[in-house]
């Protein structure tokens, strides 16, 4: 009986705090700031990212990566819903 209590909590949890995960009224300010240099001419600027936590958006530094192979950097990008503000992550794409 108590693991189905606290089965039945967990997945209350989930729904109470997973119904807007991720969506703010209000979408964050731009980030303005300088690249840094690149360290080689192999390497692909990756901005910034947005990371939701503890109820709102959190600023990530970009950083220079290798690029995959045969693959493309997509910038990630804000979305108006409904719900409001959800930041889409950037990706590497065919």
């Amino acid at each position: 009986m108590k693991k189905y209590l606290m089965a039945c909590a967990i997945v209350i949890g989930f729904i109470l705090t997973g119904c807007s995960a991720g969506y703010v009224a209000t979408r964050p300010a731009d980030v303005v700031y300088t690249r840094p240099v690149s360290p080689g001419p192999d390497y692909v600027w990756i901005g910034g990212e947005w990371e939701y936590g503890g109820g709102t958006y959190h600023w990530r530094e970009g950083s220079w990566q290798h690029p995959k192979e045969g693959r493309t950097w997509k910038s990630g990008y804000w979305e108006n819903g409904n719900k409001g503000y959800r930041w889409h992550s950037g990706s590497w794409q065919k």
